[in-house]
């Protein structure tokens, strides 16, 4: 029996190799669709996704908002944004697009008097970035 345990060793060490480069497959998968994901958002919205999670977090949108592996998004008050990418609809009425999104995230008080979303003063640029970032979280 001696002189089968090295086929036996083979066959396991193909196995894990099989493994191996089935994972390194998915995980290259997992970030080309990553990566389409946030060229998609920065096309759709002409933002920044990377500088829009900066500004997330700046402009402390995470103390009501909770997302998903975000630093600090861990806020109860306002909705969760995991997902928004998708929503048909923002702010309780405004069909989900760039520019309504924008819209809501520089002017809430405008679309909604009395809502609960404070005014910021988000600029122009910060808000197509902030979107454009939101946008890559489709769930």
């Amino acid at each position: 029996m001696r002189r089968y345990e090295p086929i036996e060793r083979s066959a396991a060490a193909i196995a894990v190799a099989v493994a191996a480069v089935a994972l390194v497959a998915a995980v290259a998968v997992t970030v080309r669709g990553h990566d389409k994901v946030w060229a998609h958002a920065a096309t759709t919205t002409s933002g920044d996704p990377q500088r829009g999670q900066a500004m997330f977090i700046q402009y402390g949108c995470g103390s009501c908002h909770h997302l998903t592996y975000v630093r600090k998004a861990t806020g109860e008050v306002g909705p969760p944004l995991d997902g928004i990418a998708v929503r048909a609809v923002i702010a309780g009425k405004l069909s989900n697009t760039p520019d309504n999104l924008q819209r809501w995230i520089r002017d809430p008080q405008g679309v909604t008097p009395g809502t609960g979303m404070p005014d910021l003063q988000v600029g122009e640029r910060d808000a197509r970035d902030i979107s454009a970032f939101l946008y890559t979280r489709s769930g």
